[in-house]
């Protein structure tokens, strides 16, 4: 129907040629959409590979739209249909019409009560040729009830006041769907300005406003999760903080002895730094002289992570204060993550250092041995035998024993540390560690070891955080 208020005013056709350039850069934009839609690779998970599934779905359908305009415009004004004669759809047929059509149009002559439909509108209503259009007054019949006030109010402002008709509405097909309607009109007023007829166009706009919500619904949870990881960030963060030692720079174990230790440690995190793991170390000086030495990592990350990592690691401040050594000490926190109500597997070192004898005495589950740095050259301890904590009921965790020198240097590390290429060799963590063992012999406190450890490997490369200890056996 002519978009006009007056009768007589003549519409401008569009140049043929300008409307086929706009319907090619519309199909050619909409197969680039579409692209990127099918390229889009998206799980139960994904909640933001969602929001921009949706996004996608929301453009194509606004170009789909948009087509089909310019399709109509390029065709011009289509003729009324006849009503009589034509055969009815089938069932079959006008389902999948209802999906392709979109927009109709209709006529509502107030001085002869003559209604003229579309094709495409009735198809939209869902309505047979043979039943006719809907008098104006018989079209709110078929929308929701809440809605048909919003109906009656705009119509009434277009025929009595003159203003054009721009609102939607929902309308129950005869076969029970249920279509979201967006409709404009206009009056058309006689010579004495008169509403003599109302034109409207219909489009059916219920797949863009299921988009459009799955758009809001999809951006709505991605902020929620957003806001849900940084509390849980924050959380991890704080009590990861509470629980490490307080202590910064050096700590000398036990204060004042012949054979003492000078300790350093520091934790790095991942690359990412969103990723607050379980990993810990401590060093603690003990109730019969001996000093504690210690770093691990649970699995996870998280609040989860970090609070198991606060329970492990003051269970083993407590029984390394009981005099437990470190072999059954593994063997009673194994036993702890078993009976844990948020089962976990772990990694561990644990070092019971004498000073008068200079002797060390630790334990392992399945983590990395310490590092022996003596004389220029760097080895890794022979470990003994233990698993995971958390991986086997009962299991039975070996002790060893080694002898240290004045001058030595102990390293104990996480696995956070990554691998490394070089051209075609690759290194690993522990083998980068053990190149700097004439640097690492050649320092004069543990301080200054732990600074060379934190320049090689603290450069962002990690995929994981990681801890690192470092324990200098003094002179």
């Amino acid at each position: 129907m002519p978009s006009h208020l007056f009768a007589d005013r003549p519409a401008q056709p569009p140049e043929p040629g300008s409307v086929d350039a706009l319907i090619s850069q519309t199909r050619r934009l909409r197969g680039g959409v579409d692209a990127v839609r099918r390229d889009t690779v998206v799980d139960d998970d994904d909640v933001q590979g969602r929001w921009q599934r949706a996004l996608c779905d929301l453009a194509v359908h606004h170009l789909d739209g948009l087509r089909e305009h310019l399709d109509q415009l390029k065709e011009g004004l289509p003729p009324a249909p006849a009503l009589e004669g034509l055969p009815e759809p089938g069932p079959e047929a006008d389902a999948e019409t209802a999906v392709q059509t979109r927009v109709g149009s209709a006529e509502w002559n107030l001085l002869t009560d003559e209604v003229t439909w579309s094709e495409e509108l009735f198809q939209i209503f869902g309505r047979s040729l043979e039943a006719g259009p809907l008098p104006l007054d018989e079209l709110g019949s078929t929308l929701f009830s809440e809605d048909q006030p919003l109906l009656t109010a705009m119509v009434t402002a277009c025929l009595v006041d003159g203003k054009p008709i721009d609102g939607e509405f929902r309308i129950v097909r005869a076969d029970g769907r249920v279509r979201t309607l967006h409709m404009r009109g206009e009056p058309v007023l006689d010579s004495d300005g008169c509403a003599a007829s109302m034109w409207a166009v219909l489009r059916d706009v219920s797949e863009l406003r299921r988009s459009q919500r799955a758009v809001r619904e999809s951006r709505d949870s991605l902020q929620r999760r957003r806001e849900i990881a940084q509390t849980e960030h924050r959380l991890a963060v704080e009590l990861q903080e509470a629980v490490l030692p307080p202590w910064r720079g050096s700590l000398r174990l036990p204060r004042g002895n012949t054979g003492a230790l000078d300790v350093a440690a520091h934790y790095l995190p991942s690359a990412s730094s969103t990723l607050i793991g379980g990993d810990w170390y401590d060093a603690l000086e003990l109730a019969d002289g001996c000093s504690l030495l210690t770093v691990g990592d649970l699995t996870g990350h998280g609040v989860t992570a970090t609070s198991g990592m606060a329970m492990v690691l003051g269970a083993l401040r407590g029984m390394a204060m009981a005099g437990i050594e470190p072999g059954p000490l593994m063997g009673w926190l194994n036993q702890l993550l078993e009976a844990s109500a948020q089962p976990a597997l772990g990694s561990a070192v644990c070092c019971r250092y004498d000073p008068a004898r200079r002797t060390l005495s630790w334990a392992q589950s399945g983590h990395p041995a310490p590092l022996l740095f003596r004389g220029g050259a760097a080895r890794a301890l022979v470990p003994p035998e233990g698993v995971l904590l958390g991986a086997t009921s009962g299991a039975a965790y070996g002790q060893a024993e080694e002898q240290l020198e004045a001058g030595d240097v102990l390293v104990l590390h996480t696995d956070g540390f990554s691998s490394r290429s070089t051209g075609a060799v690759r290194s690993t963590g522990t083998e980068r560690l053990l190149a700097l063992a004439s640097r690492i012999t050649a320092a004069r406190s543990a301080q200054d070891c732990l600074r060379m450890v934190v320049e090689e490997f603290g450069e962002g490369e990690r995929e994981d955080d990681a801890c690192v200890l470092v324990a200098r056996i003094a002179d």
